[in-house]
């Protein structure tokens, strides 16, 4: 590897700045397009770090980008700062204990994510300044990854249409290569319109919005069955028509959430969906209409970059937890269930190990790991700029995604030691990739070859915006 002690002295030299950055956000969760005080966060340190700072990337409030560097490759670096609902918890606690609040939190660890990455990106600004090399990265911080699909629109406006490559990472229990393997998703908002009416009066004159709604939900719970197994379907409840129960309900609006392994059979099952929804509407005597909120594709690999990441990887070693880190981890263990701990291990592809509680190994880059089910709006970045996403190692093995175990242990030392970690893997990766034409032109001619088939189409209609407001 090329100068990779060099490039991950720079990020020892400033990683207590951004160690205080991903604490700072931590305490500030911000849901998906509402993240104003995280993205300013985030711009400050990009200008106080020398970065030529663009703001409102694509036309998206909370959406920002920071370039160095002139001429050359652009070698982006991918970060996030939004939050979650229902996750707020007392810092370094291993009991639930909610914070006073709205009750958000960073139960997916997009504090870190985004630090780390930003970490990264400075790294190698200061390398490129350092030797007089031409090339430009650049830090995008992105936006709403938990539902709002901003990648998604920031690659339809084009914000990524002259980058090289692009690497990013996300927390995680072990460190190593992030599988490229996800689910295609769309949001779907279906609001059904009935009439109201007395229900104990009038009942015959009223047609239930509400019992719409109920019909569509039953109706795709029998659909789960012929579908495949690889597919998700989720709902929630937005606005169930008031709360008068002698008021027939004119109006319910319920919100759908459909996965699928890829984009051609994402769209067969949103057809299905559809033609439930038109059916509860008929048998109810209501009408419905249906509002796409955002979309996601399925992550795509690229073998060229993987390898390079994961030379980083194993040349750099595990982080160095010691002992008071490994015990604060046992105390988070203490929590969960054997299940849980368990489903770590073969989601990671590494053999189960008794009693231990944090990461001391690199996974191995063909390690039989088992296929992550969630989707992410990276997924269309890969679809148009080669792509590579590590796994930091930044909580107890076991901690499940979207808990409060995991807000709890965000600004953890163990967290910031991972995030350290593995911004030095994406620098050190970032550093091969604007030195080694080959490398480029590999990854490039391997995204070439997954495309050819089936070229990029963003799955988000044309005629829809960025949901700015979802959070509001």
């Amino acid at each position: 590897m090329r100068n990779s002690e060099e490039i991950w002295r720079l990020v020892d030299a400033k990683q207590d700045d951004f160690i205080a950055l991903s604490d700072r956000v931590w305490e500030i969760p911000e849901l998906c397009y509402a993240e104003f005080k995280s993205c300013a966060e985030h711009t400050a340190m990009l200008k106080a770090q020398g970065f030529r700072v663009t703001e409102n990337v694509a036309g998206i409030p909370t959406a920002v980008m920071g370039e160095a560097g002139e001429d050359g490759p652009v070698i982006a670096i991918l970060g996030e700062y939004d939050a979650l609902p229902g996750l707020s918890q007392e810092a370094g606690v291993a009991e639930p204990r909610p914070l006073p609040g709205a009750g958000y939190g960073h139960g997916c660890g997009h504090n870190m994510l985004g630090a780390a990455s930003l970490l990264a990106a400075t790294a190698m600004k200061d390398y490129l300044a350092e030797n007089g090399i031409k090339g430009r990265v650049r830090y995008y911080g992105c936006p709403a990854e938990e539902g709002g699909a901003a990648k998604g629109f920031m690659v339809r406006a084009g914000a990524f249409s002259d980058v090289d490559i692009a690497i990013t990472w996300h927390p995680g229990a072990f460190a190593g290569l992030m599988e490229p393997m996800s689910l295609a998703n769309t949001r779907i908002d279906f609001s059904f319109t009935g009439r109201a009416s007395h229900a104990a009066a009038a009942p015959h004159l009223g047609r239930s919005a509400l019992d719409a709604v109920e019909l569509m939900n039953v109706g795709v719970n029998y659909m789960r069955e012929h579908m495949p197994s690889d597919a998700r379907i989720h709902y929630a409840m937005l606005d169930s028509g008031g709360i008068a129960p002698n008021v027939v309900q004119a109006f319910a609006k319920v919100r759908y959430l459909i996965r699928a392994r890829n984009l051609p059979e994402l769209n067969r099952l949103i057809e299905r969906v559809r033609k439930v929804a038109d059916g509860a509407a008929l048998m109810t005597e209501t009408s419905v209409k249906s509002t796409v909120i955002s979309a996601v594709s399925n992550l795509l690999g690229n073998t060229p970059l993987e390898r390079v990441l994961q030379e980083n990887l194993e040349r750099l070693g595990p982080p160095a937890f010691d002992d008071a880190d490994r015990a604060t981890a046992a105390a988070f263990q203490a929590t969960l269930s054997e299940e849980d701990i368990e489903s770590s291990y073969r989601r990671s592809g590494v053999p189960y190990r008794t009693g231990q509680t944090l990461c001391d190994l690199i996974v191995p880059l063909d390690a039989p790991r088992a296929p992550m089910m969630g989707s992410t709006d990276v997924g269309d970045v890969t679809w148009v700029v080669p792509t590579v996403q590590a796994r930091g190692a930044v909580y107890a093995i076991g901690t499940p995604g979207h808990s409060w175990q995991l807000t709890a242990q965000g600004k953890l030392p163990a967290a910031h030691k991972g995030l350290v970690h593995v911004a030095k893997v994406m620098a050190g990766t970032a550093l091969e990739a604007m030195q080694n034409d080959q490398l480029r032109q590999q990854a490039k001619a391997d995204l070439a070859a997954r495309t050819a088939r089936s070229p990029y189409v963003c799955p988000i209609p044309d005629d829809i915006g960025p949901p700015i407001h979802m959070s509001t």
